[in-house]
């Protein structure tokens, strides 16, 4: 009982969550205090965050298979497989992190141009990209550490790491950017010291709990452990669940760069939006999460009607939370970004984009429930056909026309992302309530239509 109360959605959501706002809040800490260096430095940090997010798919694939199967496997009462599957996925996207680590240390320079980022702002992106980018590896490790961890029930101590991590960052940030605690005052350069150092502390103390995450323990010499069926299914589960990551991410690196060509300061806008809405994005994030490991656990336990229910559950939860929040930032949100930004003109472009948002959240919260639950059960290909093409035909394309070609600026952009989010929306939720299409003959799981609700 004590086992199946950790995978209650609740018990899931709320550390997932806390975790998640932590590591908003430490995005939040990173642009107001990145914004005292100047509105310049909150672009480049911007948008090489985009860049980050983007190449993070290579190592996000396996964890995010293995994050699935993890709980499935735990619920058909499998440890073994699952303690199996965890080992391979961080061994993986470890050798994955390394190799990025390189390539953005060594090809900082080039990548500054590659994104389209005003001459004035090379310099500057090159120094951010080459020492976060250059800790890469401990990124990767940390995904597939706290995605085995959070897989198991054990949404808690991740949260209680990021709560550490968050708190170090801060720390440091005010150290290395303000000179205190006699420290030389360097600027974006200790902003990216400080990214570097928080992750490799988060990075270790996660390594502890990892080792006593399963029944048996995990030893070094676990490390040379292979399972090549076991691993043939992270791959058959991840791989489209990478492709559609990494069309998401890219999509948006790409939109950034649309943004950049508008201008700088349409660019600092932009990323002070990114900051407000990160908050909405995090409630949604948090309760699809948690649903997708409690409908994997529900589906590899056989417990196919109660995995039905729960996204359902999951979607009414998080649209009232996050169409509350939506609310709250439309009328306050114009007050907030001051606390970013005293350039009129940034505030005056962030404010107008406060009403699209009430469309955007919403949407995107429905979009996140229904793709992790599909997501849970392995029915993945068709979401990802779907995703790709809304992604880049609606979302980029219409982005391009409307905010470069018809020069609608901003709001082109969030219309174009607006009506991406309502298509995508519009075939794979009747997808989930039909249950026709979903994998394997599964007598318990298709019911009558008037058991659909």
């Amino acid at each position: 009982m004590a086992s199946e109360q950790k995978f209650t959605l609740w018990a899931l959501a709320w550390p997932i969550f806390i975790e998640m706002f932590l590591q908003f809040l430490l995005g939040t800490a990173d642009t107001l205090m990145v914004s005292r260096i100047s509105d310049d430095a909150v672009a480049v940090v911007g948008i090489s965050n985009q860049l980050f997010s983007a190449v993070t798919i290579l190592f996000m694939t396996v964890a995010s298979g293995a994050g699935v199967l993890i709980a499935q496997k735990i619920g058909a009462r499998k440890p073994e497989d699952a303690r199996t599957i965890a080992i391979m996925a961080v061994k993986v996207s470890v050798w994955i992190g390394a190799a990025l680590s390189a390539v953005l240390y060594f090809g900082a320079a080039p990548i500054a141009v590659l994104l389209q980022l005003p001459e004035q702002l090379h310099e500057l992106a090159a120094t951010y990209i080459s020492i976060v980018g250059g800790g890469m590896v401990f990124t990767a490790a940390m995904a597939a550490l706290s995605t085995a961890i959070r897989s198991t029930g054990n949404t808690r101590s991740p949260m209680f790491i990021a709560l550490g991590m968050n708190v170090v960052h801060v720390v440091l940030n005010y150290a290395f950017i303000y000179g205190a605690f006699g420290f030389p005052q360097w600027g974006l350069t200790g902003v990216a010291l400080s990214t570097l150092v928080s992750r490799l502390a988060a990075t270790a103390m996660l390594l502890l709990l990892f080792i006593r995450a399963f029944e048996q323990r995990i030893e070094w010499r676990d490390i040379r452990l292979f399972d090549k069926p076991l691993f043939g299914e992270i791959i058959r589960i991840g791989w489209p669940m990478g492709v559609n990551m990494s069309s998401w991410v890219l999509s948006q690196l790409v939109i950034f760069s649309f943004v950049a060509m508008l201008g700088a300061l349409e660019l600092a806008a932009r990323t002070y939006m990114n900051t407000l809405e990160s908050f909405c994005f995090i409630l949604g994030s948090s309760v699809a999460m948690a649903v997708q490991i409690q409908i994997a656990h529900l589906y590899g336990a056989g417990r196919h009607q109660e995995a039905y229910r729960s996204a359902f559950q999951a979607i009414w939860i998080g649209l009232a939370l996050v169409i509350l929040n939506v609310l709250l930032l439309y009328f306050f949100g114009s007050r907030v970004l001051y606390l970013f930004t005293s350039d009129t003109q940034i505030v005056t472009l962030g404010a107008s984009l406060l009403a699209l948002n009430l469309l955007l959240q919403p949407l995107k919260m429905v979009n996140m429930v229904t793709t992790n639950a599909l997501t849970a059960v392995g029915d993945i290909r068709f979401m990802t056909v779907v995703g790709m093409l809304s992604l880049w035909a609606i979302s980029v394309g219409c982005s391009y026309f409307l905010g470069i070609q018809l020069q609608w600026g901003l709001a082109g952009v969030y219309i174009a992302m607006i009506a991406d989010e309502f298509i995508r929306g519009a075939i794979l939720l009747p997808r989930w309530m039909s249950r026709k299409y979903l994998p394997g003959a599964l007598t318990g799981w298709r019911k009558s239509p008037a058991q659909h609700i």
